[in-house]
């Protein structure tokens, strides 16, 4: 058996096997007895937990809160709204875009987030859907419009090599597709997955590309195993980048934020997206003030590191990815000049070009 394999068949979804990792607090015992939600992660992603410390940043993305309960700013049929499901499409067929579709092909995953925005399908399970495969290919046969498939759901990887490499296959195949995407929290929660097979399926110069985005929250997330399964994807001629999501209490001070990017460069990975934490039910304890992104992009990384460590900060929303950057450096403008300030509060000004 494949160790990929092994670490899904003894996932740690119960309180006697969590109980083998940390020292589980009464909250989280009451939590995990009362909640009707599906959890768990990887023997794995446990292991990186701190067993003494209900705040470790790993475990708060993994055991189950009784703040899941509050639903103060959460959106009621988030899921409908945000992928704009009340049109007639298939199911697996998730829209924003004209030329690009999100293609949910399955409602499993490695490790459940307890941040989910799919969290009303994927761990609640409150609404249903049936992510018929053979239905959403042909839709995209139909939509000559499409040129960019995203492949999500759940959490693509956790398919067989033979299941992906059909997908693949399929996707190539229909003329107007120009481009595949795997969105994916498996690199990062079971490395082991990043196989010689999978890489086969994925290798090789090819009309259609594929890239890979993982979403990676915190340094300490970040092991030699994950660096080596990154390596092995770059290998075969994939690129790879992040979308992290802004935590609360888990990656919003300046320290982790900074860490957290330099260290994905480190392993060759290239920072994509920061979202903000979606408005989906039951996460409202994970979100932070809205300008708490771009204050951290501003204090952490412009400037203080590699350009190359800065993400997009964006909000994921029914029309599309809406950027939250505000300009902190241009001060002032007239018919003359712009005056600019750099991150250290410097100034300086440059010639404003007429049209």
């Amino acid at each position: 058996m494949e160790e990929w394999v092994h670490q899904l068949e003894n996932r740690v979804n119960t309180l006697k096997k969590l109980k083998e990792f940390i020292n589980v607090t009464p909250d989280e015992e009451k939590a995990i007895k009362s909640l009707k939600t599906r959890w768990g992660t990887t023997p794995y992603f446990a292991s990186l937990m701190d067993p003494n410390d209900p705040k470790c940043p790993i475990r708060m993305q993994v055991v189950p809160s009784i703040k899941e309960l509050e639903n103060k700013y959460g959106m009621k049929d988030y899921l409908v709204w945000k992928e704009n499901r009340e049109e007639d499409r298939p199911d697996s067929i998730a829209r924003q875009y004209h030329d690009r579709i999100a293609f949910t092909i399955v409602d499993e995953c490695a490790s459940y987030c307890r941040h989910c925005f799919r969290k009303e399908v994927v761990t609640d399970r409150r609404l249903k859907l049936r992510f018929d495969v053979e239905e959403g290919l042909e839709w995209i046969r139909e939509h000559k419009e499409i040129r960019d498939v995203l492949m999500t759901g759940g959490d693509p990887f956790i398919l067989s090599d033979d299941k992906i490499k059909y997908l693949v296959d399929s996707l190539r195949e229909i003329p107007h597709i120009e481009m595949i995407r795997f969105h994916t929290r498996i690199p990062v929660t079971l490395p082991h997955r990043i196989t010689p097979g999978l890489t086969k399926v994925m290798k090789g110069h090819h009309r259609v590309p594929i890239w890979v985005v993982i979403q990676c929250n915190h340094p300490k997330e970040i092991t030699e195993r994950v660096s080596k399964a990154v390596y092995d994807l770059l290998s075969c001629g994939i690129n790879v980048g992040n979308q992290g999501v802004l935590l609360k209490g888990i990656n919003d001070d300046v320290k982790t934020f900074r860490e957290l990017h330099q260290k994905l460069l480190s392993i060759r990975v290239r920072p994509y997206y920061i979202f903000y934490c979606e408005p989906a039910p039951g996460i409202d304890h994970f979100r932070t003030p809205v300008e708490k992104g771009a204050e951290l992009i501003r204090d952490a990384i412009r400037g203080h590191t590699s350009g190359l460590a800065q993400p997009m900060y964006v909000i994921a929303t029914n029309i599309g990815k809406i950027p939250l950057m505000p300009d902190y450096y241009i001060l002032e403008k007239n018919e003359k000049e712009y005056k600019l300030r750099n991150y250290e509060g410097k100034e300086t000004t440059i010639p404003n070009i007429p049209e």
